[in-house]
């Protein structure tokens, strides 16, 4: 949040709340549920449809060393893991770590986990030849800090996957699309969704036009080559089913400069 911002919210006697913090309460009480609903798209044809999109962009064959930030339970460092890579997962809610460790036990996978700020990465410059991201830079208090941190782990050359949505503009409290009763967003409660929607508000990002403002972070931060797919939803949420994202997605697919 902009000094600016803390500053009308002590002029209306709001109490500011640290937003990591309430970011990772907020997920921490999801966690378990988060868990259930993951597992059960490993195991649907959703897998393959992710597969699908993210073989678009890495080349068949040979073993990639990728990090999965913001990896949740590790839903990406699965199915990646299962194509033979190297991947780590970071995410900065203990709770979901440890549901993503359990997982990757009963599926004796070798997808390696940590809890890890995506905004200070503790690996080394140049470590991974890819960065995955899922439905995270819109909850980052500081993703322009964020962008410069992914560019820097990245071998020259490497790419970065981004899959987000301009959540910033859209109404989690039920009033919008309608949608089944077995989705996920009908078994959050109303006060969690209240603080969803709270937090969306407290994040400057919200606040941006996007993926028109990521391009351009991206290019500040030593990216090039970046492509913009807006057609993702179309081809992953066929079905209006548990799993559907009412807010529409888009992939941002961008390469580390060589110099």
């Amino acid at each position: 949040m902009s000094n600016a911002a803390e500053q009308q919210y002590a002029e209306q006697g709001i109490v500011y709340l640290d937003p990591k913090m309430r970011i990772k309460n907020y997920w921490t009480q999801r966690s378990h549920s988060f868990a259930e609903l993951r597992v059960r798209e490993l195991n649907s044809i959703m897998a393959d449809r992710w597969l699908r999109e993210i073989a678009k962009y890495i080349p068949a064959g040979g073993q990639l060393r990728i990090l999965d930030i913001g990896t949740g339970t590790g839903f990406f460092a699965f199915l990646l893991s299962s194509l033979g890579h190297r991947v780590t997962g970071i995410d900065l809610t203990p709770s979901m770590i440890q549901e993503a460790k359990e997982i990757g036990q009963t599926l004796h996978s070798s997808a390696q986990f940590r809890v890890m700020d995506a905004e200070k990465l503790l690996f080394a410059d140049e470590s991974f030849d890819m960065v995955i991201s899922r439905n995270l830079t819109w909850t980052l208090p500081h993703p322009q800090e964020a962008y410069r941190e992914w560019q820097r782990v990245l071998k020259p050359g490497g790419l970065l996957l981004n899959f987000d949505g301009n959540y910033g503009k859209a109404d989690f409290t039920g009033k919008g699309e309608k949608l089944p009763e077995n989705h996920a967003h009908k078994q959050i409660t109303g006060d969690l969704m209240q603080e969803c929607e709270a937090i969306k508000d407290q994040l400057e990002i919200s606040y941006h036009v996007r993926p028109a403002w990521d391009v351009t972070a991206l290019g500040e931060a030593g990216f090039e080559q970046i492509r913009l797919d807006f057609g993702i939803s179309k081809r992953i949420y066929i079905e209006k089913d548990e799993f559907y994202n009412p807010t529409p997605l888009f992939c941002i697919a961008a390469t580390k400069n060589q110099i």
